[in-house]
């Protein structure tokens, strides 16, 4: 007898366990790499270990399973989108629509936040567990965060609404790039969007 108590399964080596902030960001980091380059059907715990330097039993110490790896690698990326309900907060409900709309192509037409959600959308489309979590991520922390504002028994109804329509136009424009839509002007986009999306949050 050592005096030492066995290691419990998934729980990280001393080592690592010493350096865990920075473990736990790579890690994270390397599974958005992962997923992003090789989607979610093709991406394991362990690729994600070897991309991070670290044991996969650290992974599933710090994230659990591969669909919480995805899911925590999905907020990661889209923790710029994670913002928008500040749309609906900041003003009045009568421009919800617009700011809103404006806020969310602007997420996808910046270049550096682009790249990443183009691969973690492309996963959600092409997996139905990524899928799943990708609709309950948007759920849990955008959509009914907005309708806490709006003041009608269907809120979340609306709200989920107004997603599918900024979801579809992010989807066709920048992710299957239909034309012309791929290629207008963002504000030709902005005009004949946010009417829309108003109507679903507000109208009767």
């Amino acid at each position: 007898m050592t005096g030492t108590a066995p290691r419990r399964r998934g729980r990280p080596p001393r080592e690592d366990a010493a350096d865990a902030p920075a473990a736990r960001d790579r890690i994270l980091e390397a599974a958005r790499e992962e997923f992003s380059e090789h989607g979610y059907d093709k991406t394991s715990v362990r690729g994600i270990a070897k991309a991070a330097g670290v044991d996969a039993a650290l992974v599933h110490h710090y994230f659990g399973t591969k669909e919480q790896v995805f899911e925590a690698a999905v907020a990661l990326v889209f923790a710029p989108a994670m913002e928008a309900p500040k749309a609906v907060e900041e003003g009045p409900l009568d421009g919800v629509g617009e700011r809103l709309t404006r806020y969310v192509l602007g997420v996808w037409e910046n270049p550096a936040t682009r790249a990443p959600l183009l691969a973690i959308v492309r996963s959600a489309v092409n997996n139905e567990t990524a899928a799943a979590v990708f609709r309950r991520l948007i759920a849990s922390r955008v959509m009914r965060r907005i309708a806490v504002r709006l003041d009608t028994p269907d809120a979340e109804l609306r709200t989920e609404l107004a997603a599918a329509q900024l979801v579809g136009t992010a989807l066709l424009r920048y992710v299957i790039k239909v034309e012309p839509l791929a290629s207008a002007d963002p504000e030709q986009i902005v005009a004949r969007l946010a009417p829309v999306v108003q109507g679903h949050l507000t109208g009767p």
